[in-house]
Formats: C-alpha cells, sequence, structure tokens
C-alpha cells in the first residue's frame, strides 16, 4: 500500500515537471474550467489532512486548508508531494473521520491504512482527469499507467498475454 502510494505520487511529480509551461494553473474547458493545479491541490490537501491529522486521530477531509499557492505555483506543489512522501508511512491505528452531510456533522470509524487506501484510489482518479487537461493543452507524453487503477493495469496486461 505504501509502495503504491509512493510510486503513485512520484510518477505524479514526474508528469507535473514534464507540463508545457503556463498550462499547470490554466482553466482547462474539458475539466468544466477547473485547472490541473485545482485538481493537483485536491489530491495534496486530502493527503495532508490524514498525515497532519494523524496525531490527532480526527481528520475532517472537508475542512481541509484550500491554499491556493498549491493550485497556482507548481514548484509549492511538488514541494507538497514531497513533504507527502517523506511523512505517510506510519503505524496502522483507528482514525475517526469527521464529515459534513446535509447540513449535520457526522463522525466515521476507519484506520490510518484504509484511509492511505482511499488517498491512494481518489488521487489515481484525479490523475486521470488530469491526463484529459494534459492532453487538452499539449502533445505530452503520459505513462500508460498514469490515472489508471493497478488492479486496471493487471486486468490489462492479463488479457494482452
Amino acid at each position: 500500500m505504501f509502495k503504491s502510494s509512493m510510486e503513485t505520487l512520484e510518477q505524479f511529480k514526474q508528469v507535473l515537471l514534464e507540463l508545457p509551461a503556463d498550462c499547470y494553473s490554466q482553466p482547462c474547458k474539458t475539466l468544466s474550467d477547473a485547472s490541473i493545479g485545482q485538481h493537483t491541490r485536491h489530491i495534496i490537501e486530502l493527503y495532508l489532512c490524514l498525515v497532519q491529522g494523524y496525531d490527532f486521530s480526527k481528520i475532517s477531509y472537508d475542512r481541509r486548508e484550500r491554499n491556493l499557492q498549491i493550485e497556482e505555483d507548481l514548484s509549492y506543489a511538488l514541494e507538497c508531494i514531497s513533504y507527502i512522501q517523506q511523512h505517510l508511512e506510519k503505524p496502522n491505528k483507528p482514525i475517526r473521520i469527521s464529515y459534513e452531510l446535509g447540513g449535520e456533522e457526522n463522525d466515521l470509524d476507519s484506520n490510518y491504512f484504509r484511509e492511505v487506501m482511499y488517498n491512494l484510489e481518489h488521487t489515481i482518479h484525479h490523475q486521470a482527469l488530469i491526463k484529459v487537461g494534459i492532453q487538452y493543452f499539449s502533445n505530452q507524453n503520459i505513462p500508460e499507467s498514469f490515472g489508471v487503477a493497478p488492479s486496471t493495469m493487471q486486468y490489462r496486461k492479463q488479457c494482452a498475454q
């Protein structure tokens, strides 16, 4: 789980490093005018909620910071991803997830490993959207596995045999 998370985040950094100039924070029509930077910020902030909430055993993804610097400054976003990579691997323990639904505050029991997996799947989902944005702006060569679940990649390999 941690190995897949680290590899996914590392691949993400490499794809972001190869982005054409000025497309990171530019609105993209095919993403409902969201930017690659906005999707990147969303990924980063959920991971930061998890990593920073670990010591308190309580996390609220709804109350994330929404730091515009992450979505506008690619270098800063890359630093944040490196921070996550350095701090993600921790022992499992119970975690309370706090969320608002229908105007009510709710809590849900979870655990750290389950939330790491949630963030990994969430990242892959947003990478698929980011891939659409990159293809809209450029002909950048993007790895086939970017934005694709590991189980899907495994299935594709089995079908090709």
